[in-house]
């Protein structure tokens, strides 16, 4: 693996800067499987929350959901977007920090990303090369692949990025997955995903994202394409967040639009091989970095922004 890949990786962004937490990241536990069980000991997600003590908490594997106090919000995703507000709001609800025997009413509600971000931040943080990758699990249930965010870290012994999902007590519930070495063909790839429904390979009907009305197909693909890019990039977007010129409209896109998300998924299917490409089309594309936003539209980035070599004047981006 190349160098400079490496040290991207352990790089921090926005979302996964430690912070006033690095030293206590650092004094977390060394071991993926061991820090993993940890840190999903102190959430719960919305799902298992929503559904109580059925299903796959049937056996309290994650807490009796009836301990969760009433008046907190039954998902947290739009509180605590960084790892040290996690983080912050764990030691508020209870001092000891990271304990694995963390109260059902002292845990956070939060999904997927928010895991991964802490992961990432926390392998960072060791100095370890790690990343958030967003996808799609097929292991949750048969016949459907849900949006889901995992990790990836880089092991010098081993000299391979290994993949692993620290959202829950998958192995200790019964499923059938080394969920802290997930083999590359049991998770759904969004960039390969992607390319088998617009090549016509597959219906696009199994990829599901988790938004209570039935998003499919490419709207959800190309929603995690970006995902997908920006985390690779160390920025993982929260799930209110989209390119301006794609807000709204993920089932609009015209087929020259399609066709460059195209060109970007060919990159993403070997995301180490292409990274000087992937590099360049993050500093150069801006259309892929102007976020959409509640108080600030994208003409404040100037009515250029969507094409930059159209630029007069020089200048750095």
């Amino acid at each position: 693996m190349e160098k400079n890949i490496l040290e991207h990786y352990k790089k921090t962004g926005t979302y996964t800067y430690a912070g006033p937490y690095g030293d206590y990241f650092r004094s977390l536990p060394d071991e993926i499987p061991v820090l993993g069980r940890l840190v999903c000991s102190q959430v719960i997600h919305r799902v298992t929350l929503k559904e109580g003590n059925t299903n796959a908490n049937e056996t309290l594997l994650y807490g009796d959901m009836n301990c969760y106090p009433w008046h907190r919000m039954r998902c947290e995703d739009d509180v605590f977007l960084t790892a040290p507000a996690l983080t912050a709001e764990l030691f508020r609800l209870d001092e000891r920090g990271f304990v694995k025997d963390r109260r059902v009413e002292d845990k956070l509600v939060v999904t997927c990303r928010y895991v991964s971000v802490l992961m990432s931040a926390i392998l960072k943080a060791k100095g370890i090369p790690a990343r958030s990758r967003a996808g799609f699990a097929p292991y949750f249930k048969e016949g459907v692949s849900m949006d889901h965010w995992i990790n990836q870290y880089y092991s010098k012994e081993e000299n391979r990025w290994i993949t692993f999902d620290a959202d829950g007590f998958y192995e200790e519930g019964g499923m059938p997955l080394s969920q802290y070495d997930i083999p590359f063909e049991r998770f759904d790839w969004t960039a390969k995903a992607y390319l088998d429904v617009r090549r016509g390979k597959k219906s696009g009907k199994q990829y599901l994202y988790a938004d209570g009305v039935g998003t499919c197909g490419i709207p959800a693909l190309v929603r995690y394409l970006i995902y997908d890019f920006h985390a690779l990039m160390n920025n993982e977007l929260t799930y209110s967040f989209l390119p301006d010129y794609l807000d709204e409209r993920l089932d609009k896109l015209t087929e020259d639009e399609l066709q460059e998300l195209d060109n970007l998924a060919e990159l993403l299917l070997k995301p180490d091989r292409h990274f000087e490409m992937l590099c360049k089309i993050w500093e150069q594309e801006r259309k892929y970095r102007i976020l959409n936003s509640p108080l600030v539209g994208p003409n404040a980035h100037g009515t250029e922004f969507l094409n930059p070599h159209d630029v007069k004047k020089s200048c750095k981006m």
